[in-house]
């Protein structure tokens, strides 16, 4: 009998054992060029959304409501982990769209299933003075979480007194503090026309017109300029010697305007109409309002139904509730008294004269919240030319 070494025994035991690895395991046949690719489109789209919904997402500046603290063209990263993301309320939706499929005015989602919305923990609650990205509360054309995306600064929370007097706000009897770029409405009198690079150094642009350039028109002032304006650029104006006058645009204390909330109960589908409680309430001189809060108990009287009835009709998802002849019913009977299920905020518009804002449509609900806005990564200047396109001094600044 042979007689092997232990270096040979060993090599034998490897060779068998090679064999038998080749011939129990069967080649694997390469994934194919389309299937290579398709899987990692799938991969780069679940992930792409579960960063979107979890972290943080890209948005736009597309009008003047937020100048100068936010301009238009600037694109900015909202967090959705300061406030928590909300669990999907959509869930038949083609990933990464909003409300249509890109470039088409397709729907871009189902609503034959919605689910309730939940609120992941965050690392903070909607304080005074964060700009937050919400869905527009009023619109009802679309689900609650694809509604038309706004950006405000909350200018006062669940629980809080608002008041607006003379253009200041105040919460819980006491002064707001003012964001620094904010915007007010002027009338720049003048006899001669202002050249348009003035304008432009001063960073005032006019979005009615195709040029951006504010053109001078007639107003109950004569010959005037009406600009939007930080009140710092309103004292350059006043110190120049082609202007006449500076005359800031306000509304008189006491002269109610119909358009706003609640005189204007279900904006946009109610007809403005002078209630009791706002009779006396414009734009400029606002409140006092008190914001509902989660677990608070209001009883309900006709005079302050308006305020609250979008809350109990719509937000809040109560069943079997009406309106009639100005009372709210649920299954026929008067509801005399209401507990709130969630907490609201009063957003705001930094330029004051040219937002379309809680003062006009009411409160927004804290399922409608989509997180804060926290940088600004580029910034485009939608009128100036291609070498300065680009307004670098923007470009990663964090947002105040």
């Amino acid at each position: 009998m042979a007689v092997q070494s232990w270096e040979e025994r060993l090599a034998a035991a490897n060779a068998a054992a090679t064999t038998n690895n080749t011939t129990s395991t069967p080649h694997k046949k390469p994934k194919g060029f389309f299937r290579e690719w398709g899987d990692a489109i799938l991969f780069a789209v679940v992930a792409a959304t579960l960063i979107r919904w979890a972290t943080f997402e890209a948005y736009t500046i597309p009008t003047p409501s937020m100048e100068h603290s936010l301009l238009v063209g600037d694109y900015l990263f909202v967090s959705k982990l300061h406030y928590g993301p909300r669990t999907p309320q959509t869930p038949l939706q083609v990933p990464l769209t909003h409300q249509t499929v890109w470039g088409t005015s397709l729907k871009s989602y189902s609503d034959a299933i919605q689910l309730p919305s939940y609120r992941l923990p965050g690392f903070s609650e909607v304080k005074r003075n964060d700009v937050v990205v919400f869905n527009v509360p009023f619109e009802d054309q679309h689900p609650a979480d694809l509604r038309t995306n706004y950006i405000k600064r909350c200018v006062a929370v669940a629980g809080d007194v608002l008041e607006v007097k003379d253009t200041q706000v105040y919460v819980n009897g006491k002064p707001a503090e003012n964001p620094p770029q904010s915007q007010n409405r002027y009338f720049l009198q003048v006899n001669e026309p202002v050249r348009d690079k003035v304008f432009q150094e001063q960073g005032i642009s006019d979005f009615n017109s195709p040029t951006g350039v504010p053109q001078a028109q007639m107003t109950q002032m004569g010959p005037a300029y009406v600009v939007d304006a930080t009140p710092q650029t309103a004292d350059y104006f006043r110190k120049q010697p082609f202007i006449k006058g500076v005359v800031q645009d306000k509304a008189p204390a006491g002269q109610g305007e119909a358009e706003v909330f609640p005189n204007n109960p279900d904006y946009p589908h109610s007809t403005p109409v002078f209630t009791n409680v706002a009779k006396t309430w414009n734009k400029d001189n606002y409140g006092p309002l008190q914001l509902p809060k989660e677990g608070q108990t209001v009883q309900l009287t006709p005079e302050n139904t308006p305020i609250y009835q979008k809350i109990i009709m719509r937000y809040e998802h109560n069943e079997g509730v009406t309106m009639q002849n100005g009372v709210l019913l649920q299954n026929g009977k008067p509801l005399t008294s209401y507990t709130f299920k969630q907490n609201y905020y009063f957003m705001m518009g930094d330029n004051r004269h040219d937002s379309l804002d809680s003062r006009y449509w009411g409160f927004v609900p804290e399922d409608h919240i989509v997180g804060k806005a926290v940088l600004i990564w580029m910034s485009v200047d939608p009128y100036a030319d291609a070498f300065h396109k680009i307004r670098w001094s923007r470009l990663f600044n964090f947002i105040d």
